[in-house]
């Protein structure tokens, strides 16, 4: 039986990975170094004994604390 990730309230990596269109890679490097300067922030996981998880609604927030409210401007003056 098939559950569709909107019902779920803890992810696992690779359905969180799906979720934020990030690899798996970033999930786990980010993980394992914790915040670095010049690097995106992974979104705060939680661990179950060995299982890592990752709750929607810190999925959520950390996806919108990623929003850009204006519009990038290349070098040629394009719009992105």
């Amino acid at each position: 039986m098939h559950t569709e990730n909107t019902n779920k309230r803890a992810y696992t990596e690779q359905e969180t990975s799906a979720y934020i269109g990030m690899s798996r890679s970033f999930l786990r490097q980010s993980r394992m170094e914790g915040h670095r300067q010049n690097r995106t922030e992974a979104p705060p996981f939680i661990k179950i004994g060995r299982a890592v998880r990752y709750l929607k609604e810190d999925l959520d927030q950390w996806l919108d604390s990623h929003r850009k409210q204006t519009h990038l401007v290349c070098d040629g003056g394009d719009h992105a």
